[in-house]
């Protein structure tokens, strides 16, 4: 009788242990959802011109402060990271071929992001200061 093979413990563990396919896949889905919130309550605060002019008044008024600034940081870096690891899973759906070149394509999508992040989150950093200031 054949007795099958134990699995060890190392083959056990964790779900995620750091391949970049599995990072690029929690965060695509945790962006995609915060992109997804942001429409929700954009289409609310949108709405609200329906109950007159003070009530959107007072939305965007919100708007102006420092905190609503930083999650407005945070879509933008979202939607960032959202669309360019969204350009990598195009490619690879498109040209199956480049399935082999996962790690190099992944550091180049990393890269793009912070060459887009990086001033992006400069620029809208200097603003929340500014309103912090005033």
């Amino acid at each position: 009788m054949a007795i099958g093979a134990r699995k060890q413990k190392s083959d056990y563990g964790s779900l995620y242990k750091g391949h970049p396919g599995q990072w690029s896949w929690v965060l695509h889905r945790i962006t995609g959802v915060a992109v997804i919130l942001f429409l929700f309550v954009h289409v609310v605060d949108t709405a609200l011109i329906g109950w007159g002019p003070e009530a959107y008044e007072k939305v965007l008024h919100a708007y102006a402060n420092p905190i609503i600034h930083l999650l407005e940081l945070g879509l933008v870096i979202a939607v960032l990271y959202h669309s360019i690891n969204g350009l990598k899973i195009t490619l690879i759906d498109f040209f199956p071929s480049l399935t082999s070149k996962i790690v190099p394509l992944s550091i180049a999508s990393a890269l793009l992001f912070a060459l887009t992040a990086i001033p992006t989150a400069v620029i809208m950093l200097k603003q929340t200061w500014d309103l912090w200031q005033a």
